[in-house]
């Protein structure tokens, strides 16, 4: 009720001052002068309040970044305007100048300052004044590979070099899987929630949460992709088909399955090892047991040992698509 009263006083008092202002300074017609003057100030009243509706859904940041943009597009109209009083038969044209360029200028640093506030920290901004500019080191984060939570396990050991870029469209997705009426889906859109708050407290990894979209694309795998172009940065994920698509665009991709298979311990034939047979094979009289990475073993005439721990031989490794497979029989 308050806010409301505020409203209808600024409205009331602006339509006042245009009175007051049209009368006196007669701008219009005498006998309308007064009334003239409250009608524009009413519409300035209303513009102003469609303006404070709209501007409460803006970040706070973003404000912040479009009035420094349009203070410093005013100040580069007034340096350029200063050129021109050197020139003496100019000066009827100095003001409209002016005002035009202040105007242009004004507005192009408003709107720069509106799109890309999120290139604007100060740690972007220190390294650009470096010549060190990171931006070819930004790693962009998919929803497989968030929800996965592998990856923060990589940034605690310090292999993770470089910016963590994390899209709002990314976040929008991650709230709808945790907003989902699935338990299955709803668990995992909390996991990776969960995951990014792991990541964004490690000492020793930058998080960026950017709110570069692109509307006209509707995929969020495109999306990504066209992030990437945009600002240079690799895809971090474990879905295959993204990566494909990337690689076909030219954007580098950072899976973590393939690291996850690359780190796999080298097993050599003739290689003895410990493990448990858990089930069945599908040839007849195989068993199977599995690692701690999840590398399966095939144990040939391990039927009678099913639940039991035993020492097998290896006898060859076969590297698959979905992963290693290591072939074995049980030592004599």
């Amino acid at each position: 009720m308050m806010i409301l009263l505020i409203r209808i006083l600024f409205v009331v008092l602006l339509m006042a001052s245009g009175y007051l202002i049209a009368d006196q300074q007669e701008l219009f017609a005498q006998t309308y002068a007064g009334y003239m003057g409250m009608c524009l100030g009413l519409i300035v009243g209303l513009i102003g309040l469609y303006s404070e509706r709209k501007l409460r859904r803006v970040r706070l940041a973003r404000l912040i970044w479009s009035l420094i943009g349009m203070i410093v597009g005013f100040i580069l109209a007034q340096i350029l305007v200063q050129f021109f009083i050197i020139f003496p038969q100019l000066d009827s044209l100095i003001t409209p100048f002016q005002i035009l360029l202040s105007l242009v200028l004004g507005y192009t640093g408003l709107m720069i300052g509106y799109i890309h506030f999120s290139s604007f920290s100060i740690p972007t901004l220190i390294k650009t004044f470096r010549g060190n500019d990171k931006q070819y080191n930004n790693k962009i984060l998919d929803t497989s590979v968030i929800i996965d939570g592998r990856i923060a396990d990589i940034c605690e050991t310090g292999f993770i070099e470089g910016n963590l870029v994390i899209p709002q469209f990314i976040l929008k997705e991650l709230q709808h899987i945790a907003d989902s009426s699935d338990v299955l889906k709803r668990n995992r859109g909390r996991r990776g929630l969960d995951i990014l708050q792991k990541i964004q407290k490690l000492a020793n990894v930058n998080v960026e949460i950017v709110e570069t979209d692109f509307p006209k694309v509707r995929e969020v795998d495109a999306k990504l992709v066209e992030l990437g172009k945009t600002i240079g940065g690799k895809i971090l994920t474990n879905d295959f088909n993204l990566n494909k698509i990337a690689e076909l665009q030219g954007i580098t991709v950072l899976n973590v399955n393939e690291l996850a298979n690359a780190l796999k311990p080298v097993v050599l034939p003739g290689e003895v090892m410990t493990v448990h047979v858990l089930k069945e094979g599908k040839e007849t009289g195989q068993g199977v047991a599995y690692l701690d990475d999840g590398t399966m073993v095939v144990v040939d005439n391990a039927i009678e040992v099913i639940g039991r721990n035993v020492e097998v031989s290896v006898t060859s490794v076969l590297q698959t698509t979905a992963g290693r497979m290591i072939f074995s029989r049980l030592k004599e």
